[in-house]
Parts: C-alpha cells; structure tokens; sequence
C-alpha cells in the first residue's frame, strides 16, 4: 500500500509547473516552503513573547524605575506614576505564555520540522495532503492575526493567565483582560486547534502511508517517531481543548453555567448555579500535561539526530529509544491532575497521579542516559547545532530533576503558584524545547536554504543563551523555596520578600542580556540566506535521506526515482567501513568489509526490496 501511494505521488510530481510567486511562496502545497512559513512565523512571535517577558521583568527586578519611556509603545498601559498598569501586567504574563506554549514551541517547532523533515526522511514526495498542509499554515496563520489584534484592544488582551482559569475568564465583567481580550483568546486558540489538527493528520498519514522502499519502522530515523508519536498525542489531546474552550463561551455568552457556580459581584449573587470550575482544570490539563511532550519530544528527536550523527557513532539503544519515546507518549496522558493537587483533591487520588507522575521520569531516564552513552567516547565535532543539543540535554537533566520535587503531593503543595514552579517548566520544557529548535535550524539550514550558518556567530549565541538561561531559571529555585509567588505585579509591600530585590533584579538583568542574544542569531539566519557560504550536498556527512536530494530540493524533492532503504539511519563509525558514515541507500551488497552476520543474510533481499517490497514483508 505504501509503494502505491507513492506510485501515484510520482505521477502527481511529474511534471511540476513553477506557477507565479502567490501559488509557490504565500499559498504553496510544497511541504518545504510550508516548513519556512511555520517557522518565519514562529520567529516573529518568539520575539513577540520574548520582548513581552522583558517587560514584566522590568517590573519585577526595577519596580522603583520610571518606565515613561516606554509609553510609545505601550500608551495609557503606563501609568501616570510611570508604572506597567497592574492589569496589563496580568496581560503581558497571560500572553507571554500563550504565545511562547503555542505559538512557537507547539507550531513553530513542530510545524516546521515535523513539515520539513518527515518528507525528506522517509522517502516521500510530499505529505499525505499538500492541501491541508496548507489550511494547517493558514489556520495558524489567522490565530496568530486574532491574537495579535487583542493586543490592541483598549480593554487590552485576556488577563487571565495562560490556562484561562474560570471563573475569572468565564465572567466579561470580572476584570478588562476577561472583556474582548479573552474573546478574542477563545477564537485564536480554536482555530489553532484547527491547525494543529489538519498538521497531525497529515503526518500521521504521511509515515504511515507514505515511506518509500525498504523504510520500515524500525529503520526510522528517531527524528520521525518524535514527530509521529507528537502529532498522535496532539490528535487526542487538542479536541479536549477545544471542548473546554467551547463550554467557556457558553458560559461568558449564553448564560449557561458549566464553569460557573455562587459568583458574587460586587455584593450581588449571579444567577449561574450547579458548575465547577475544576471541571475546567481536568479538561484544560488533560491537554496542559501532553502539550508539554508535544513541545519536547520534537526536540528529543531532534537531539537524537544531531547528537549521533556529530558524535560520529551510533544512537546507544535504538530500540530503548524509540521505547522510551511510547512510554512518554502513553503515560503523558495519565498525569494530568499532578497540577491539581491543591484543589482539595482525596489523597488516594493524588497518590496515584503522584505515582504515575514520578513513573514518567522512567523513560525520561532512558533517554537522557543513552544520549549521555552515545556521546562517551565519541569522535565528537562540536558544531553550533551539537552545542544546542549538549545544552538541551543539560536542561532535560537539571529542568527533570526539579519535576521530581514537584511530583510529590506533599511537597507540591507548599511549592504549587511559587517561582520553583516557574524556575521548573520554563527549564525542562521551554529552554530544552527552545534549544532543540535552534539545533534544528542550525543542523537543517543547508537543506533549507542551500547556504552555511556562520558558526563563530554560532558558538558566541550558544554560550550567551546558554549561560543566560541557567542566570535567568536557576535562582528562581531558591526564591520560590522560599514562597515568593507567581503572576504578582509587585513585592515592594512584602517586608518578607524585600531580601530578595537584589536577586530579581539579577535575574532580570540577566533575562534581558539572554533576549538580547538572540538578535545575534536572528542577524545570522538572515544574513545566511543571502550571503552565507554556500553548502555542499551533505555538509555533516550524515546518513538520512534529505541529504540525498538536490542541495535545495524542488517540488518533489528527488529529480528522478525516490532512493531505496537498506539499512537504519546511524551505521557511523562502522568497524571495517572506508568511510565512518554509511547512508540508508547505501546495499549492505556493497559493503561486505563492514556487515554483521544478521547483515549479510539481508542481501539476499535487496533485490525483493527494490521491487517495492518492505523488508518487514519480505521476511515473512
């Protein structure tokens, strides 16, 4: 079934039209290009939500500091006292969230690589569906023009938090961010859904259906099973989302009470009886919990890749691997009220959620010991792209290791709403999700724009974000050991926190030195494309597949014949091989110097498998 699908994809991308600058650049079916729009988009808005973070903490580490000059930007959001106005203040956080979960690290990481690379990877001419792979863009695309408009709003964007709790989001009068702001929050974040949707469908359908010869699942780069089990997890998590939300404009519009029950306002009791704003929590977690893998696992795979490859050996534990990957996957849906334990939930209940939380660090483990062991002793060459996912894995180690505290009910209940919390995800999830990313684009930029990434500018953003990112996290642990709280505009009335003034505004000053960095990468992105060196076919000498195509592939990525897979995707450092590389379409016929004994019994396949039959087939 495989092959004929591709059969007709070759028939499809015979003969490609170039089309005009609208059909092959705005509105392009070529998952390539798609790829690109993903990820210029979800550039902008990291430098949105960014910028956004520098303000609250500006805030936060300076609350003495005439902020007047901001006014330009922000208008009457600064106060006479040249202040950030508390409740846009609420705002900045609630966005900064938003933007930074969804926008980039869910669209911008997954959209372009799981877009760019699943193609490539496994032989494929395109996606399943050129035409949803567009509406997926497009949708994203007018999420992100629905939120950004909220910005504008003279009631300003939804302050709610990023998790839009009720009764606060569900009230329109409770406060200006729950007014049009949290509308127009609630209609972004449906059509996002929508988007995320149309992309997992694509990809699920794509790795199924659409792997070239001799590609079987055990020949999957680990790259691919991230993205596949990512879109699984957002396939059955997103439509809950979409339901919580869905019910929240029930209730902020049509007087229903799902979330809502013995609200007073100003003294007067709302009509709204018989809701549960917990109902909210399960639902909203039910996808929080899965959306932090499928923020990381599209890095983990990521790292698995350019850890192997600029390691100059093998992954350690292939199949481990990809186990891991299924227990993260399946467990990440049974731990959702570990967010939850300070509702007044039965004890009995958090002790399992508790003891399936501390199970999950389990496959974590798994995953961080075998890149640590395919790292030992590797012939290891240290480009900007190996440096980001060295540091990703130095973040999933010391960002887990704080989950674990966290995990734990009774522990969690004196740390839940503190800046250990903060410290925690913005650790594990964020940066090592962040850093996964960039590793992406430094590793893939050759095949994307056909142009070298200057790696001097490289190495000086590694180390500044890097070093930035632990100033930044790392003393939030011991603030928020002490119960410094989240989401507050200001300490200066706490005589209890006024010892740690100092400290916030380190790691304040230490924020804005590591968003300031960033533009060191942003000159290096675009001034690579149209001045950097030009690439060879295979810079990194690696062994997948993309780095057989053109060295900017077309429509259609392969020319001619899409390449037959004989063998997986890390024979690196192979003993008896002339080169310490061997691609996946190279025939284990060609290389009797360097087989394994179960390797030189495949041979006697090859000719089946070049017929169009799978390996897996062949040997039954």
């Amino acid at each position: 079934m495989a092959d004929e699908n591709n059969a007709h994809h070759d028939e499809h991308h015979d003969d490609h039209h170039e089309g005009n600058f609208f059909t092959k650049y705005i509105f392009s079916l070529d998952h390539k290009v798609i790829a690109k729009q993903f990820l210029f988009t979800g550039m902008f808005w990291a430098i949105i939500g960014g910028g956004m973070s520098i303000l609250f903490r500006l805030q936060l580490g300076f609350p003495d500091m005439n902020l007047d000059w901001l006014r330009p930007l922000l208008g009457d959001w600064i106060t006479t006292e040249g202040k950030i106005d508390p409740e846009f203040y609420l705002a900045l956080v609630t966005m900064h969230g938003t933007i930074m979960v969804f926008f980039v690290l869910t669209a911008g990481l997954s959209g372009t690589f799981s877009n760019f690379l699943i193609p490539l990877q496994i032989g494929a001419r395109d996606m399943a569906s050129g035409f949803m792979n567009m509406l997926s863009y497009w949708f994203f695309f007018l999420s992100g023009v629905i939120m950004f408009i909220s910005l504008f709003l003279s009631t300003g964007p939804a302050s709610g938090g990023w998790v839009i709790y009720p009764p606060l989001s569900a009230l329109p009068d409770a406060m200006l961010g729950s007014q049009g702001g949290m509308t127009l929050w609630l209609v972004a974040m449906v059509f996002f859904i929508v988007s995320s949707l149309l992309g997992g469908i694509n990809y699920v359908t794509t790795v199924i259906n659409l792997r070239t010869k001799g590609m079987s699942f055990a020949r999957l780069p680990l790259t691919i099973w991230a993205f596949f089990l990512t879109a699984v997890i957002g396939l059955l998590s997103f439509p809950v989302l979409f339901s919580a939300a869905l019910l929240l404009v029930f209730d902020r519009s049509f007087g229903t009470s799902f979330y809502l029950s013995d609200i007073y306002i100003a003294g007067e009791a709302l009509p709204n009886t018989g809701g549960s704003a917990l109902l909210f929590q399960h639902l909203f977690w039910f996808l929080g919990h899965p959306e932090v893998y499928i923020v990381i696992l599209p890095s983990l795979g990521i790292t698995s890749e350019i850890i192997s490859t600029n390691s100059r050996k093998p992954i350690f534990g292939y199949r481990a691997m990809v186990g891991s990957l299924l227990g993260i996957t399946i467990l990440s849906f049974v731990v959702w009220a570990h967010h939850m334990f300070v509702t007044g939930m039965n004890p009995f209940l958090g002790s399992i959620f508790m003891f399936l939380t501390l199970i999950i660090a389990v496959p974590s483990a798994v995953k961080v010991f075998n890149y640590l062991t395919t790292l030992w002793r590797g012939n290891i060459v240290f480009t900007p792209a190996m440096l980001f996912s060295i540091g990703l894995v130095s973040l999933f180690i010391s960002g887990g290791l704080t989950g674990i505290f966290l995990g734990n009910s009774a522990i969690d209940i004196q740390l839940h709403d503190t800046y250990f919390v903060v410290a925690h995800f913005h650790i594990v999830m964020g940066s090592a999700s962040f850093f996964g990313m960039v590793a992406g684009i430094y590793h893939w930029f050759p095949k994307m724009f056909g142009r070298m990434m200057d790696d001097k500018l490289g190495y000086v953003h590694f180390w500044l974000t890097f070093v930035g990112v632990y100033l930044v996290f790392f003393p939030m642990h011991y603030i928020g050991v002490a119960g410094f709280p989240r989401r507050y505009y200001s300490f200066t009335n706490f005589d209890a926190f006024s010892s740690f003034t100092d400290l916030n505004m380190f790691v304040s000053a230490a924020a804005i030195i590591t968003f300031g960095s960033q533009f060191i990468f942003v000159f290096n992105f675009i001034f690579s494309i149209f001045k950097g060196r030009k690439a060879t076919l295979n810079p990194w000498r690696s062994n997948t597949l993309e780095w057989t195509t053109p060295r900017v592939p077309g429509h259609g990525n392969w020319p001619g014949e899409i390449p037959t897979v004989y063998r997986w995707p890390y024979d690196y450092s192979k003993p008896g091989a002339e080169e310490d590389f061997i691609p996946q379409t190279v025939p284990y016929s060609e290389t009797p110097e360097s087989n394994l004994p179960h390797e030189n019994e495949l041979i006697d396949q090859e000719e089946v498998q070049q017929e169009g039959i799978t390996v897996d087939e062949a040997s039954e």
